[in-house]
């Protein structure tokens, strides 16, 4: 599933155009090219899709639902922008949530999911190997929240998905080469331990990968940021 979905899809209340400015945004955090703090002007957008304020002003309220906006009063839509505290906490509720997960998976191994997994294990190779570093942050993303798709909890998978996104911006701003996407070998090492029912492996495999993504953050310095937003999110 790609990622500028995973807001919208299956909401059918949602009209089609606030949909797909939702969805714009949402991609372009995850794939890191909207960077935190980024100003998302009223006008900008109204120009860059062609709507009117009150869909632009929608869509931005259930961005802001999903952490990805902070509205601040009299002041607009800026992309979130986590403190060095809201870092640590992200990655450490990813850390509980997730090793819970994979020892579930892991006592009822389920060989069609499993499958799809390795499916998306092979999109990650295809997006590594092409130099394609949007997209496999993109994929890095999404195999943690597939892992919660297989698991089969809703309310979990809503919960991780969200934390997988402000991780997102998390390494946006903070990432250095050792963290900006997943360990080439790590997801792969997860899913073998799960298919062997091996199921507290897999949760050191998970509590180690997450950790190795934190510890490749630089805390203390944030990336410059690219407001133009017609080139980012246009079509």
């Amino acid at each position: 599933m790609s990622s500028k979905k995973l807001i919208s899809q299956g909401n059918p209340s949602i009209d089609p155009e606030e949909a797909h400015i939702v969805d714009r945004i949402f991609s372009a955090v995850m794939e890191q090219r909207l960077a935190p703090n980024t100003k998302l002007s009223e006008p900008k957008l109204c120009e860059t899709f062609g709507v009117g304020r009150m869909r632009v002003r929608r869509a931005l309220l259930l961005l802001a639902a999903q952490g990805i906006v902070d509205l601040q009063s009299n002041k607009g839509a800026y992309v979130a922008c986590p403190s060095p505290i809201e870092a640590a906490e992200v990655f450490h509720a990813r850390v509980l949530i997730e090793t819970g997960i994979v020892r579930d998976l892991a006592a009822a191994p389920d060989p069609e999911k499993l499958e799809l997994l390795r499916e998306h294990l092979g999109r990650e190779d295809s997006a590594r190997l092409g130099g394609e570093r949007s997209e496999l942050i993109r994929l890095s993303g999404e195999f943690h929240v597939q892992l919660a798709k297989a698991h089969g909890n809703s309310v979990l998978g809503r919960v991780l998905r969200e934390l997988v996104t402000r991780a997102s911006l998390i390494v946006g701003m903070f990432g250095t080469s050792r963290g900006e996407t997943c360990p080439e070998d790590e997801h792969s090492r997860i899913l073998e331990a799960i298919s062997r029912k091996d199921g507290d492996e897999a949760a050191r495999l998970v509590q180690h990968h997450l950790e190795h993504i934190q510890d490749g953050l630089d805390l203390k310095q944030s990336k410059g940021m690219n407001d133009d937003l017609k080139s980012i999110l246009g079509t």
